[in-house]
This record gives structure tokens, C-alpha cells and sequence, in this order.
């Protein structure tokens, strides 16, 4: 029986071995290297019993050693689980507790080993791989370093796999409630970034200087998993940095992927340097992508590269399905038309298709589309139509020759900042906790070079009197442990006699917006 998406996924591996794959800094691996590593690491969770469709969190920085990890994972059929590297207590033991998880994959110079230390972790964990230097005094007693997990033969005897076995879980970023584990199989992974990396022409011959986190749709799947399938050769940055990113790219680098908030600086810096401007400009191709794109910073890139950054459209229950097309025309605003395999339509509340001019809700489908989330029958069941379309929450028109320009969420309760979708909800309730909150409204902001800034109103308790900045200070020492360090406020709004609401006494968020924006 033939496995189109599995042998897609590993053909590089097994093929063209001798050939650059990743590198950083001054590392660098073959697709053969990156596959024995894999394979060394995948023999350590064999021999700790670790089986086809077990889970492993993974909570790792940019580096060789995750996507030796990843692969190590999909040879084996491990359902590999990325985490934001940036969460804290409450999401990260959200994660582990609903992911039940064999293994904990974690670096160790990272807040969040002390943070999967002092969680009561269940009992699928039969151990915590730590990655880095670590004296032994420092370990607990479930930890092992990876060094002495790994095993000195590669795994040989791999097990068969099918493109519907699930490959992948990505948890939401919690918008809609607590964080959704989404299930992708190596046919809805592999299918959509296939589709999308051709749409956009990634060859053998391509660089990509990735300096995108590894835990998200953009960075792990379009990143490394277009690599692995694609053949190319790509530079990992651990962290962005704008004057080494354009100097990486007129090195040789031919592709850079960036969101909204990386152009921004990308243009300062091009301003200031003309050189870096001219180096941005031997790119081959430019995209972005998570939030969308000033205008004006689509057409300073312009005037600056000559580039006309693509842009395109996912998320995590999707992959990529609108993109604007490498050698077709690309409008200043529009992710572009619907990826090739794939249907969009844009629908009223009725469910019932929009003109063009009209906006409507964007319903998804095709095989890149999740197989649904992780143990919740019912959310799944919700996010489809009768008819196999999902439903994105996001909102859209159309235009006459069908551009697709994406017009935001139905939500005020989603708030998109630095490529960022962070729900208001989840704040909302970390901040309750503090004792001299009696009420607390999370908004967005809209600000330009974040797309939204987070701010919130705050209704003190009797007796409590604060001013706006001593009160970000209160508010930033409870969340600090809770969230991640971009789902803070920055600003605070002092509401006295409480937040706004209706005649039904849901709170009006909408003024909220328009009064703190004005301050």
C-alpha cells in the first residue's frame, strides 16, 4: 500500500543524504545527519517503551536538536506536541495535562523545565528529557539528559506508517476557551504544505533563513517540515534580528518569511543602511504572514527591495490554504485566492455565499484541514458544516477577480498582536486573581507596528485607589508567571463605577476600545 504523504515527508531523507539540510551558526547537518540523529534519539524512546501514536511534548528553542527531535518522532509515529517556548504555569501544565504525553522534551537553561519540575505531572510521563547543559545536582528525579537517552545505534527497524495516522498536535492559542489540541495526520500536514511551498516554487536550489520560532504553523510546518519535504537548504536563527537577517539573505539566502511586526523592523533598519536594503533585495521571495501587513509597509519594502511580500492566509486547524501565488500579481492587502486543492467560501449568517464586496465568514475545505481536536467530539463536530467546510471565525470579501482580503474575527474577545492571536478571555482571568480586582475588561488596541496592543479597564475594589501605571505594575507581577510575557497589558484604563455593559449587563467592549484609545 503506498503512503504518497509519508514518503513525501521522509524522500529527502532517504534519498539525498549527503545533501546541506539545517544549519545555525556554526552547525550544520546533512538530510542524512539530521536523519541518524533522529534515529539515535527515536532508539531511546523504543527502549523506554514509547509506542506508534504516544504523545511528546516538546518545549525546545530553535536549534539542530528539535528537528532531529521532530524527525526522531514522525520515523517512529510519535504525535509530536510543540509549545510555545514563551509559556508559563498555567499553559504549559494545561498542555501536558490534556496532551497526556509519554515524554516532556525540554531545554535546560529554560524557565520551563523548573516549570514541568514543580508540576504534577500524570502518569503517561515516564520521563523528562532535558536538552543542554545540566550538572547532575541540578536533576530531579525524572529527568534524563539527552546525551545519555539517545541510544549509540540508530533505530533500523521503523515502524509501517499510514497517511492517516495522526502526526501532529498544535494547541490553539486558547481564543475561543481553554487551548484545543489540534489533530493533524501526516496526509492534512504533509498535503498542505506540499501544496503551498509548490505554489510558491521551493526547489532544492532554494535557502530559507528561518528566523521564526519552531512551535507554530509558520515556523515548525511551512519552515521545516517545506524543508524536509521540499529538499532545500535552511538557516535557523534562534532568535530575529533584523541587520543579521538581511545580511543572511544577501549571503545566499533566497526565501525569508517574516510576520508584520518582523518588516517593520526589517524596514527601520533598511532606512538607516542602505546596504541592508540592497541585500534584502537578492531575495527571491519575501512573505508574510500570522497578522496582516501595513499598507505602508508593503510599499516602503517595495520601494526599498523591489519586493512585493507575498502574503497568505492559515491557521493551526488549517495549514496555509489562500496564498497569493509566487508568479502571479500580488495586491497590497489581499492573502490572495485559495491554495490549488483547496475551496473557500465566504458566507453570511445563514451559511448562504457572499458577493463580491460583501464580507462573510471564510469556511475552509480540503486536505489540509485538521482532523479535528484532541478528544472533544463536540468542538469538532461545531467547527464543521454539514457539507465538510470548516469554520475559521474569521471574516473576509472578495473581491471581482477574487482576491480574498481578510477583514478580521467575529470575536472582540481575539486579539491579534505581533503575529500573535491571544485570547482576551484567558487574560481576563489570570487578572481576576488579583485581590484588588473586583472587575476587569481585556481589549486590543489598534497600534501599528503590533497590529493590537493589549490594554485592559480595570473596576478596583472599595477602597483600592491606583493610578494607570501603578496598576500595570500589580497587574504585570500577577500574570508574570501565569502568561506568556506578550499576553500582558500595556496600558491600564481606571474604571470606578464599572465597566460598561448593555440593558442585559454584557460588558460593552466596544467602548471600552474607543475610550482607551482615545487616552
Amino acid at each position: 500500500m503506498s503512503h504518497k504523504a509519508v514518503e513525501k515527508l521522509f524522500y529527502h531523507l532517504d534519498n539525498r543524504r549527503e545533501a546541506a539540510a539545517f544549519s545555525i551558526e556554526d552547525r550544520s547537518a546533512t538530510f542524512g545527519e539530521i536523519d541518524e540523529a533522529g534515529r539515535r534519539y527515536a532508539a531511546g524512546l523504543r527502549a523506554l517503551g514509547v509506542q506508534k501514536g504516544d504523545r511528546v511534548v516538546s518545549i525546545l528553542e530553535s536549534s539542530l536538536t528539535l528537528v532531529e527531535v521532530l524527525v526522531g518522532h514522525h520515523r517512529t509515529g510519535v504525535i509530536h506536541v510543540p509549545v510555545n517556548t514563551r509559556y508559563r504555569r498555567k499553559e504549559i501544565g494545561h498542555i501536558i495535562a490534556d496532551a497526556e504525553p509519554s515524554v516532556v522534551v525540554v531545554g535546560a537553561e529554560m524557565e520551563a523545565r523548573s516549570i514541568v519540575g514543580e508540576l504534577e505531572l500524570p502518569e503517561s510521563v515516564r520521563a523528562v528529557i532535558v536538552v543542554g547543559d545540566t550538572s547532575e545536582a541540578s536533576r530531579s528525579a525524572n529527568e534524563v539528559r539527552i546525551e545519555e537517552f539517545v541510544e549509540d545505534e540508530p533505530l533500523r527497524e521503523l515502524p509501517e506508517l499510514n497517511d492517516k495516522a495522526p502526526a501532529l498536535f498544535i494547541y490553539t492559542s486558547g481564543t475561543t476557551g481553554p487551548s484545543k489540541g489540534v489533530v493533524h495526520t501526516f496526509n492534512s500536514l504533509v498535503s498542505g504544505i506540499d501544496r503551498l511551498t509548490d505554489h510558491w516554487r521551493w526547489t532544492t536550489d532554494d535557502t530559507l533563513v528561518l528566523a521564526l520560532p519552531l512551535f507554530h504553523v509558520h515556523g515548525l510546518c511551512i519552515g521545516v517540515h517545506g524543508t524536509l519535504i521540499r529538499g532545500n537548504q535552511t538557516e535557523i536563527h534562534e532568535r530575529f534580528d533584523a541587520e543579521e537577517v538581511a545580511r543572511a539573505v544577501g549571503a545566499g539566502g533566497t526565501i525569508f518569511m517574516g510576520v508584520p511586526t518582523m518588516h517593520t523592523r526589517l524596514v527601520e533598519v533598511m532606512e538607516n543602511d542602505a546596504s541592508l536594503a540592497d541585500a534584502m533585495s537578492k531575495a527571491r521571495l519575501i512573505t508574510s504572514g500570522s497578522a496582516a501587513l501595513r499598507p505602508d509597509i508593503f510599499e516602503r519594502y517595495e520601494e526599498l527591495t523591489g519586493h512585493r511580500i507575498l502574503e497568505r492566509y492559515g491557521m493551526s486547524e488549517t495549514m496555509l490554504t489562500i496564498s497569493n501565488a509566487y508568479d502571479t500579481e500580488r495586491r497590497r492587502g489581499s492573502v490572495g485566492r485559495a491554495v490549488p486543492g483547496t475551496e473557500i467560501r465566504i458566507v453570511d449568517e445563514e451559511g448562504q455565499e457572499v458577493g463580491p464586496g460583501e464580507v462573510g465568514g471564510v469556511q475552509v475545505r480540503g486536505p489540509s484541514v485538521m482532523e479535528g481536536y484532541w478528544r472533544l467530539p463536540k468542538k469538532t463536530a461545531e467547527a464543521f458544516t454539514s457539507d465538510g467546510f470548516f469554520r475559521t471565525g474569521d471574516v473576509a470579501r472578495r473581491d471581482d477577480e477574487g482576491f480574498i482580503y481578510i477583514a478580521g474575527r467575529r470575536s472582540v474577545d481575539i486579539i491579534k498582536s505581533g503575529g500573535f492571536k491571544i485570547s482576551a478571555r484567558e487574560i481576563e482571568e489570570v487578572l481576576r486573581q488579583c485581590e484588588e480586582v473586583r472587575d476587569v475588561g481585556v481589549v486590543g488596541i489598534p497600534d501599528e507596528e503590533w497590529g493590537q496592543r493589549i490594554a485592559c479597564a480595570v473596576v478596583p475594589r472599595p477602597g483600592v485607589e491606583k493610578s494607570s501605571e501603578e496598576w500595570l505594575v500589580v497587574l504585570h507581577a500577577v500574570a508574570k508567571d501565569e502568561l506568556a510575557d506578550y499576553k500582558l497589558p500595556r496600558e491600564v484604563g481606571v474604571y470606578t463605577d464599572g465597566l460598561p455593559r448593555n440593558a442585559l449587563g454584557k460588558v460593552q467592549k466596544h467602548r471600552i476600545i474607543e475610550d482607551l484609545s482615545e487616552r
